[in-house]
C-alpha cells in the first residue's frame, strides 16, 4: 500500500488519522463557507492543495472498498453527506439518531478533533440547510422539533463563548483566551473562534458574535499579557524553541548526514539554542490558564504545535480579514458584462433619466459618486427538498459615498423566512442595520443572509445621509431579470431616476 501523503501531527513523525481527518475537514469547511474571502486573498489554490494532500492519503489508506479500518463518526458524517448530496436520507439519520448518539442530549463547551458535538450542533442548525427549511419554510415535517434542539445547543455554545450563560460559560484566562485544558489549549480557542465566525453569518447581532473570534485571533497573534505571537513566524516575538522534530533539528543538507531517533533526542531535544528551522504558521499550544508561557522545547504542553489547531485558522483569519479590510476586502465591485457566466452577478443599466450634474456615460453604463450604497449579491449554496429548490443568499451592503449613513431601512416582500445580519423594526417586513452598527462609515460594509425557495423575493431600501433617498424595490432570485427604481433628491430642484436590470445566474 502506498501511504505517501497525509500529515505528521504535532511534534512527531506519526500520522494520527483522527486529528488529520478533523484538520482536513476544518480546511474544507473554511473553503466552503469562506470561499469568497479565501479567493479574494488568492489563497484558494493553496487551500485546495492542502486538502487534496490529506484526502488522497485517506483514499490510499483504504485499498479495499468494503474493509473499514476505523469507525466513522456517524452524526458528523451524515451531516456533511446531507450538505454534499442534499439526500434527505442523511437528514433523517441525523434527526432520528440525535438522542441516542448524543447529538441533542447535552450541551458542549468545546470543539476539537476528539469532541465534535459542538461542531455538528453548529453544522446542523447553521450549515445543514434543511434546518432552515424546517424553521423558515415549514417543509421539515417531523424533524422540526429535533432540529430546533440542535439549534438550541448551538446557541448554548455561542452564548458560553460570549459569557452569557449565567455561569455555564467557557472558561477564559485573565487575558481573555478560551481555556479548556492544559495541553495544546490553543486548538480549542481556534476551533471555538472558527465556529463563532461561521455562526456570525446567521445571527442578526453578528458583531457581538464576531467580537469573540476577533479577540481570540488577536490573542493568538500577540495581543495578550505576554505580547507573544503564538503563531510561529508572525510578529516580532514568537516561540523559537518549538517542540517539533522537523523544526528542532538542522537539515541534512546542512549536517551532511542523517540524524537518528536517539541522536535527535540526545543532541537536539534539550539544546538551548533556538530552532534552526522556523515552522511558519504553526500555532503552538499556548499559555496556561493564567496567561503564563514558557518558550521551552521540553514544555510540550505549551510549545508543541498541532495541525488540528492550525487548520481552523485558514477560514477564521480569512473571514476576519475580510470584515476588517473595508474597501480593500475580498469582495470587489462586480463589473458589468454583456453575457453572465455561471455563478456570477452583473448589474446592467438599461435606462436612465437624469436632471442633475456629475454623471457621465461610459459604454452605456451610468455611474455616479452620489449613489450612497451598493448591494453585492451572491448565492452561496443551493439544495432541493422534494420538488422545491432553496437558495442561500448573501448580500453585502457597502457605503460607496463619502458620507456616513446613519439610517438604512430595507423592506421585504414575498418572504417567508428569517434574516440574519439585520435588525427587525416595528414596521412589518422592515429591517434596519444591526443594532451594534450605529453608522455605516464611508467605504465600510455589512452583510446579511437569507434563505429563500423558488418564490420571488423583493426588497427595497431607504437610506438617510444628509440627502434623502426614497425607497423602491428590486428582487434577488436565481434566473430572473428585475428592475428597481431609485430616486435621490439632492434638493428641490435637481433629481434623477435610474432604472437598473439585475441578472443572477446559478
Amino acid at each position: 500500500v502506498d501511504l505517501v501523503g497525509g500529515y505528521y501531527d504535532a511534534g512527531d513523525h506519526v500520522k494520527f488519522g483522527l486529528p488529520m481527518a478533523f484538520s482536513v475537514t476544518m480546511l474544507s469547511w473554511g473553503a466552503i463557507d469562506f470561499r469568497q474571502e479565501i479567493v479574494g486573498l488568492k489563497q484558494m489554490g493553496h487551500t485546495l492543495d492542502a486538502i487534496k494532500w490529506g484526502t488522497d492519503y485517506f483514499i490510499k489508506a483504504h485499498p479495499h472498498p468494503n474493509i473499514l479500518w476505523g469507525q466513522d463518526e456517524l452524526l458528523w458524517a451524515a451531516a456533511w453527506l446531507f450538505r454534499a448530496t442534499k439526500d434527505v436520507y442523511y437528514l433523517k439519520y441525523v434527526a432520528e439518531n440525535a438522542a441516542s448518539m448524543g447529538g441533542t442530549g447535552w450541551a458542549a463547551r468545546e470543539f476539537s478533533w476528539d469532541n465534535k458535538y459542538a461542531g455538528y450542533k453548529f453544522f446542523c442548525p447553521s450549515m445543514i440547510h434543511c434546518s432552515f427549511v424546517v424553521l423558515m419554510e415549514g417543509a421539515g415535517g417531523g424533524y422540526t422539533a429535533i432540529l430546533k434542539k440542535y439549534q438550541a445547543k448551538a446557541d448554548f455554545f455561542a452564548c458560553a463563548c460570549l459569557k452569557k450563560n449565567n455561569g455555564y460559560n467557557v472558561r477564559m484566562t485573565p487575558g481573555g483566551l478560551v481555556y479548556v485544558r492544559a495541553w495544546n489549549n490553543m486548538q480549542y480557542a481556534a476551533s471555538a473562534a472558527f465556529l463563532l465566525a461561521v455562526y456570525s453569518d446567521y445571527l442578526s447581532n453578528a458583531h457581538a458574535v464576531l467580537k469573540c473570534p476577533v479577540a481570540q485571533a488577536d490573542y493568538m497573534l500577540g495581543k495578550n499579557p505576554k505580547s507573544v505571537s503564538y503563531v510561529v513566524g508572525y510578529g516580532q516575538t514568537y516561540p523559537v524553541h518549538v517542540h517539533h522534530r522537523g523544526a528542532s533539528i538542522a537539515s541534512v543538507s546542512v549536517l551532511h548526514s542523517s540524524v537518528g531517533c536517539l541522536q535527535g533526542f540526545d543532541t537536539w531535544y534539550r539544546r538551548p539554542k533556538a530552532n534552526p528551522n522556523v515552522i511558519h504558521g504553526a500555532l503552538v499550544g499556548g499559555p496556561t490558564k493564567n496567561d503564563n508561557f514558557s518558550d521551552d522545547r521540553t514544555n510540550f504542553e505549551q510549545t508543541e504545535p498541532t495541525i488540528s489547531a492550525s487548520a481552523p485558522l485558514v477560514g477564521l483569519l480569512s473571514k476576519l480579514q475580510s470584515v476588517t479590510a473595508g474597501n480593500s476586502g475580498p469582495h470587489p465591485k462586480v463589473a458589468p458584462a454583456p453575457s453572465p457566466k455561471s455563478g456570477e452577478c452583473f448589474v446592467l443599466v438599461v435606462q436612465a433619466s437624469i436632471s442633475t450634474e456629475n454623471w457621465f456615460w461610459i459604454e452605456s453604463i451610468y455611474t455616479c459618486a452620489d449613489i450612497p450604497v451598493e448591494f453585492l449579491h451572491s448565492i452561496t449554496d443551493t439544495w432541493t427538498v422534494g420538488r422545491t429548490s432553496y437558495y442561500r443568499h448573501k448580500v453585502i451592503i457597502r457605503n460607496v459615498s463619502q458620507k456616513p449613513i446613519t439610517d438604512l431601512k430595507l423592506r421585504f416582500e414575498n418572504f417567508s423566512g428569517s434574516i440574519w445580519g439585520l435588525s427587525p423594526t416595528q414596521d412589518k417586513n422592515t429591517y434596519a442595520l444591526p443594532r451594534w452598527l450605529k453608522v455605516l462609515k464611508p467605504g465600510s460594509e455589512c452583510s446579511f443572509v437569507y434563505i429563500q425557495g423558488d418564490r420571488k423575493l423583493s426588497f427595497g431600501f431607504r437610506v438617510t445621509t444628509d440627502h434623502h433617498f426614497r425607497e423602491e424595490f428590486f428582487s434577488f432570485v436565481p434566473h430572473f431579470q428585475a428592475r428597481f427604481e431609485i430616486e435621490i433628491v439632492h434638493d428641490r430642484e435637481r433629481s434623477f431616476v435610474l432604472f437598473l436590470s439585475l441578472i443572477f445566474e446559478l
